[in-house]
């Protein structure tokens, strides 16, 4: 594999399942566009793996394919850089979607839209292939947006739910607004560098770091605003707030594209970017700072919603939130290479989590509430431990994935002396018992308890509701689903302990993202920790056994088991007596209420006064019918004058001889 074109098979191969698929899907049997599609993620995955072990063995190709234009100055490529940071998100994204792409198999077989599915499942691994793989700012605008489009066309894939289409306009819209701030810095780029190849943008990061620009009157760093517009695209793609209200309506797609697209490979779009331009913040403290804040709030407030769903699916949309938020604030913290670790490991729990939600939905009869369930892991033996370990993983279990991840993060933080570095700490601290509660108050109402399904019957009776009786049992779901969630359980609990060391303390990353991240001091001292005071990842594990963020996490499960478990009346208890609270987060802090009723509102008044006033005042009444009516009121007076005698006309003759003459000599 030393060829460019052996790397350019491996987004071309979903691509092209995608519009075969995609073209000739109703002419062929349901299982070839399964097979297909699957077949084809498949060699792009393997493919993925040897670029990796190349990667390991030294190779770091940065090549043009060809030349898309040439105006003037500036030059806009298509080309590839594969490295270690490159060929390590390949892996995650052929995996995960390999795993859905198996998933859907059984999920949503007897949908009329089965092979539509599978080609756009295809077609969003290509385009986020391509976005990890470009070597330019200009292709990964293209992924960027590519992805945008697919998740759009999958968040509204029942497109005859009016809920899915609200949440698929919702996505589009607000990621809209990222994506504006996303164009504006890398026009910024292309000003100030006159190129958008990332070696050549990085060289020149001296000159935009010595020019200031005026912003609202006031001088500003270029280099900051470049940074904060691109984060602000970050915000949007990877759901932060304020831009993060379209990720929980998200859930209206079929599970399988929810583990997809918004636990390991499209939310985490905005994660890789920030990492990939990290020489660029590295020269703005007010951009890492501000990028540390946004996160820390995420992080905190977005898991305290998670508490109060009763959605399946949604609880674990505000637990994605969550965990991006914590992402976020490594990255503030200069700690690229650890939120790109825990973007790793998570991505495998998360999928995890979504698709054994999916088998639960499945065995439920598509009944997504979880006041509906209980004690499903009689039935559903090889989803409940599958789902414990997922869940283990999320909450930061010593030996666990997530365990190495988290930890290092909430370190980093701690030792990071950046502005806004302890409120950043505080929020991913407690974010830890939040995380612990919503997870296993998901757990234990689910799996454990009485089974409230055999109390009541359900009336849903659509094509994706059928009801479930008392009489009807939950069921373990078929192998096409449990088999994913095997092979994503293994991962899950040991890739950490694998990769911990060479990742976040060897050279994996340093030359991925052209900078030195081990020489960073916070780097520095979680480097001396690992290795002078845990002795590896094992000693890492047992001495977390007396850290904080073990014993927020332990007292959140055992909160959550007291409450759910133990205690049932506790919840409504609490509930009686925090109403407000409670409100505040039902009503999702008034993020949607705002929206609704200043942005959206706003755009229908402006639109309505547009169109009253520039439509119909002015282009209707003066411009269209205006005219008409002054050509018809011109014709009246002319009329007058038409009098049908001889006469006057040769009288208006002569006047007119004459004026012509008289304007004749003067001239």
């Amino acid at each position: 594999m030393n060829s460019i074109y052996a790397y350019l098979a491996v987004p071309l191969l979903p691509l092209i399942a995608s519009f075969c698929v995609g073209i000739l899907g109703r002419k062929l049997p349901e299982v070839f566009a399964s097979s297909m599609t699957i077949t084809s993620v498949f060699f792009a995955f393997v493919l993925s793996c040897i670029t990796l072990n190349q990667t390991l063995s030294g190779l770091v190709l940065n090549q043009t394919i060809y030349q898309w234009l040439l105006t003037g100055h500036y030059q806009f490529e298509v080309g590839f850089l594969i490295d270690n940071l490159t060929a390590m998100m390949m892996v995650v994204v052929t995996f995960v979607s390999l795993m859905v792409h198996i998933y859907t198999m059984g999920y949503m077989k007897g949908d009329p839209g089965y092979r539509r599915f599978f080609s756009y499942i295809s077609l969003f691994t290509f385009s986020m292939l391509m976005l990890v793989m470009s070597n330019n700012f200009m292709q990964l605008f293209f992924g960027w947006e590519a992805v945008g489009l697919v998740s759009y066309l999958l968040i509204g894939f029942w497109f005859e739910r009016p809920t899915a289409i609200y949440a698929n306009l919702k996505a589009f819209l607000v990621n809209r607004v990222g994506d504006f701030g996303f164009i504006l810095g890398i026009a910024l780029i292309l000003y100030w560098t006159g190129s958008l190849d990332y070696v050549t943008v990085f060289k020149s990061t001296g000159i935009m770091a010595a020019h200031t620009m005026e912003l609202f009157g006031q001088p500003v760093n270029v280099v900051t605003v470049i940074c904060i517009l691109l984060f602000i695209g970050a915000m949007g793609k990877s759901a932060q707030v304020p831009l993060h209200v379209w990720l929980p309506d998200s859930m209206e797609g079929p599970t399988p594209i929810s583990a997809l697209i918004h636990a390991a490979t499209m939310v985490t779009a905005g994660i890789f970017m920030v990492a990939r331009t990290s020489p660029l913040f590295e020269l703005s403290d007010t951009a890492l700072s501000f990028v540390m804040i946004i996160g820390a709030i995420t992080a905190l407030f977005m898991g305290l919603l998670g508490i109060i769903q009763n959605d399946i699916k949604r609880v674990i949309a505000y637990s994605t939130l969550s965990q991006l938020g914590y992402m976020t604030v490594a990255l503030g913290a200069s700690a690229y290479s650890v939120a790109m670790f825990h973007l790793m490991t998570h991505a495998f729990f998360k999928a995890l989590l979504f698709l054994g939600a999916g088998s639960v939905i499945i065995g439920m009869h598509h009944d997504q509430n979880i006041q509906n369930m209980g004690n499903l892991k009689k039935y559903m033996p090889i989803t409940w431990i599958t789902f414990l370990i997922g869940s283990l993983a999320l909450i930061g279990t010593p030996l666990f994935s997530g365990f190495y991840s988290k930890d290092s993060l909430i370190e980093a933080v701690k030792l990071s002396d950046i502005s806004g570095s302890h409120f950043a700490y505080f929020s991913v601290l407690v974010g830890v018992f939040v995380t612990a509660f919503y997870s296993f108050r998901l757990y234990f109402l689910v799996f454990h308890g009485k089974e409230k399904w055999r109390l009541q019957k359900l009336t849903h009776h659509d094509d994706h509701h059928h009801g479930l009786t008392s009489k009807d049992n939950p069921h373990e779901s078929p192998l096409s689903v449990t088999l994913p969630l095997v092979l994503l359980a293994i991962p899950s609990v040991v890739i950490g302990f694998m990769t911990i060391e060479p990742i976040l303390f060897g050279s994996f990353l340093s030359k991925s993202i052209f900078l030195d991240i081990e020489a960073h001091p916070t780097m520095e001292l979680l480097s001396h920790h690992f290795h002078e005071i845990y002795h590896g990842p094992f000693g890492m594990a047992l001495h977390s056994i007396t850290s904080l963020p073990f014993l927020f996490a332990l007292s959140g499960v055992a909160f959550a088991y007291y409450c759910y478990e133990v205690n049932l009346n506790l919840p409504k208890t609490i509930f009686n007596r925090t109403q407000t609270i409670y409100r505040v987060l039902e009503n999702k802090y008034g993020f949607d209420s705002f929206n609704e009723k200043f942005f959206a509102f706003g755009s229908r008044f402006l639109g309505d006064k547009f169109w009253q006033i520039g439509d119909v005042k002015i282009i209707d009444g003066w411009l269209v019918n205006g005219t008409a009516k002054s050509i018809s009121k011109l014709a009246e007076k002319i009329r007058v004058i038409q009098s049908g005698y001889i006469y006057h006309y040769a009288f208006a003759m002569v006047i007119g001889v004459f004026l012509f003459l008289t304007f004749f000599i003067k001239i």
